[in-house]
C-alpha cells in the first residue's frame, strides 16, 4: 500500500469539495433518507443508517444537520424513491472507473454518466466489467498530526477491534476491514479518541496504472470532473495512479 497517499487524495477532495459542500451534504441527505426508508431512523438498530451517519461526521456534517434528516426522512418515508445503480468502464489509458449513483431518474443518470465518459473519450461497458480488479473493503485513514497515539498502540487498537490490516505512510495511517466489520472498528477507534480523517466502505483497486499521455490524461480528468460535477454520482472509484 506504501506509496500512494490516500491522505494527501482525501485532503485534496475535501478542499476541492469545500466549495461544494452543498453537494456532499445532498448526497448525504440523499443516503440518509434511503437509509431511513430501509431501516428505520435508529442508528442504534439500522447497520446502514450508522454508517451513513459515520460518513457524515467525517466529513463534518453538523449533528443537528443530520439529525433534522433523519427526522425528514422518518416523516417522509412514503416520498423517497431513490435507487442505487452502479455503472462501471473504462477511461483513456485504460483506467478502470466505477461509478455509484443515487437517483430518482435512471434515464438522466444513465445519460449523464455516459456523456462524461464519452467527453473524456472513454466508454461504459458491461456490469462487472471492471469491479473485478478492485476489492470492497472498509478504509479509515487517520491524519499522523491529528493523532497523538504511538503507531504500535493504533495498530493494535485497530486489529483488536477487528480490523484486517494497518499500514503507515508519511502524513498518514490507513487501516482496512472487511465491509461486515467496519462499523464495529470505527466505533472502537471513535471511543479511543482516535480522530478520523476518513471513514467509509469503499472500492480499493488490486492495481494502480499510470497515464503519462498528456492527452490521455486531460481526457480523464474531463471525465472525473463531469462525475464529481453530477448531483445523482455518489462516489467514482479508479485505479489511476495520480502520483
Amino acid at each position: 500500500m506504501s506509496g500512494h497517499s490516500k491522505f494527501a487524495n482525501i485532503k485534496h477532495k475535501k478542499e476541492k469539495n469545500d466549495a461544494a459542500k452543498g453537494k456532499i451534504f445532498t448526497i448525504l441527505g440523499r443516503e440518509i433518507a434511503v437509509a431511513v426508508k430501509e431501516g428505520g431512523p435508529d442508528p442504534a438498530n439500522n447497520f446502514k443508517l450508522a454508517q451513513v451517519v459515520a460518513k457524515a461526521k467525517s466529513n463534518n456534517m453538523p449533528n443537528d444537520t443530520i439529525e433534522r434528516g433523519i427526522k425528514k426522512a422518518a416523516g417522509d418515508v412514503g416520498n423517497v424513491n431513490y435507487e442505487y445503480i452502479t455503472y462501471e468502464g473504462y477511461g483513456p489509458g485504460g483506467i478502470a472507473i466505477i461509478v455509484d449513483a443515487l437517483t430518482d431518474n435512471k434515464n438522466r443518470t444513465a445519460a449523464n454518466v455516459r456523456s462524461a465518459f464519452t467527453k473524456g473519450n472513454g466508454n461504459i461497458g458491461t456490469p462487472g466489467c471492471v469491479s473485478f480488479m478492485f476489492d470492497k473493503k472498509g478504509q479509515i485513514i487517520i491524519d499522523k498530526e491529528e493523532c497523538d497515539m504511538e503507531a504500535d498502540d493504533l495498530m493494535m487498537t485497530a486489529l483488536d477491534a477487528g480490523a484486517e490490516d494497518f499500514s503507515e505512510e508519511e502524513d498518514s495511517f490507513e487501516i482496512l476491514t472487511d465491509p461486515d466489520t467496519f462499523e464495529e472498528v470505527r466505533e472502537a477507534l471513535e471511543k479511543a479518541g482516535i480522530p478520523m480523517a476518513s471513514a467509509d466502505v469503499t472500492m480499493i483497486p488490486q492495481n494502480y496504472v499510470k497515464v503519462t499521455d498528456e492527452t490521455a490524461l486531460k481526457g480523464l480528468q474531463r471525465t472525473l470532473d463531469l462525475l464529481d460535477e453530477d448531483d445523482d454520482v455518489q462516489a467514482v472509484y479508479h485505479n489511476w495512479d495520480e502520483e
